[in-house]
């Protein structure tokens, strides 16, 4: 009998004894290493990933080989290999515990909005991006959605007013001590302005970006906010949203990118259309 055929004999026996629990359990985690690199893709992550998996063959080399030293080093470097992958991995556990969070109702705010009161809200930041691009003037205006920025708004200056086309131009007038920060919108009403956003990693955007769409992207990736951005030099609109860019968009097609449903989604909240 062949290798190749003792191979698929073995491999019969396997699947004839496989049952639901060990079915599912290969799924599962089937599942989890798929999500696992679907986070790493395009990121430092890979190349460190790649540096782990050299070292766990070196490991299992030692072993198989009694090289008694490198498997010393290896046993007694164990406790802090762990920590070190927790470090570097930070980013990207963070996202996985964050995405996680999304599942059902949990992470979501408290409040409920009504459809009224998104459409007011961008009705207004319409009118004011019409306005401020005509004047090539920059502006970031982000809205809330199932992940709170409740962090981000912490980082500015605190409004809790009332969305208004004239507000959002008198934040975004140049030389405005809130010109350059980000404005936050959480159902009707700005939070707060003049917010800090994160840059998103090295090696994530591979485009050349400005500042501020560099900044609205890195948003868009650590939450589901949808961010409305301006640029200064061009005056074009362009809508960002789970780190996808919009570019150009005139005030009816940016109307139609950022509509609410009018359908509810079941739990008396409403979302931004994709």
């Amino acid at each position: 009998m062949s290798a190749l055929q003792l191979l698929w004999l073995q491999f019969v026996e396997v699947v004839r004894h496989l049952g639901p629990i060990e079915v599912l359990d290969v799924a599962v985690v089937t599942f989890l290493l798929y999500q696992l690199l679907r986070l790493l893709r395009g990121t430092q992550g890979t190349q460190i990933l790649v540096g782990l998996i050299l070292l766990a063959v070196v490991g299992i080399a030692s072993t198989t080989f009694n090289l008694v030293l490198l498997s010393w080093l290896f046993s007694n470097a164990t406790f802090f290999i762990i920590i070190a992958v927790i470090v570097m991995f930070q980013p990207e556990l963070r996202r996985a515990l964050d995405q996680l969070g999304r599942i059902g109702h949990i992470g979501r705010p408290l409040s409920r909005y009504n459809t009224r009161q998104y459409n007011q809200a961008i009705s207004e930041a319409i009118r004011a991006a019409e306005r401020l691009s005509n004047k090539h003037t920059g502006a970031l205006i982000a809205f809330e959605r199932d992940v709170g920025l409740e962090d981000y708004a912490a980082t500015g200056v605190r409004i809790n007013g009332e969305i208004s086309a004239e507000m959002l131009q008198s934040i975004f007038y140049p030389n405005s001590p809130l010109h350059d920060g980000a404005v936050i919108v959480r159902g009707d009403r700005i939070i707060a302005a003049g917010c800090l956003l994160p840059l998103p990693e090295e090696g994530t955007v591979r485009e050349r970006l400005g500042t501020r769409h560099r900044a609205a992207l890195g948003l868009s990736l650590a939450s589901d906010a949808l961010v409305l951005v301006i640029s200064e030099e061009t005056g074009n609109i362009s809508v960002i949203e789970e780190g996808k860019i919009s570019r150009n968009l005139d005030p009816d097609s940016l109307r139609r990118r950022v509509a609410v449903k009018v359908a509810q989604n079941g739990d008396g909240r409403f979302r931004f259309g994709r």
